[in-house]
């Protein structure tokens, strides 16, 4: 996937997980190092799970893959950060 595609899905997938998460968001860079890292956790689960997650460019399951591993990374960062 491009550095683009990544860029756009990361800062959906951040900005999504930050309204769900009630985070309030981290801003335009903060949203999108969420969702990429998101990204990456979620591809991750989805092979630990099981699921396919063949996941490329920019469509509905590559930022819902993403999304979903920003929503956990925000919840396990909420976490810590109670802790």
């Amino acid at each position: 996937m491009s550095i683009i595609a990544w860029l756009v899905v990361g800062l959906v997938a951040g900005w999504l997980a930050g309204l769900v998460v009630k985070g309030g968001g981290f801003g335009l860079i903060g949203d999108i190092i969420v969702g990429v890292i998101g990204a990456f956790i979620g591809g991750w689960l989805g092979g630990v799970l099981g699921f396919a997650t063949q996941t490329s460019g920019i469509n509905l399951p590559t930022i819902g893959t993403a999304f979903l591993g920003a929503v956990v990374l925000l919840a396990i960062l909420k976490m810590i950060k109670r802790a």
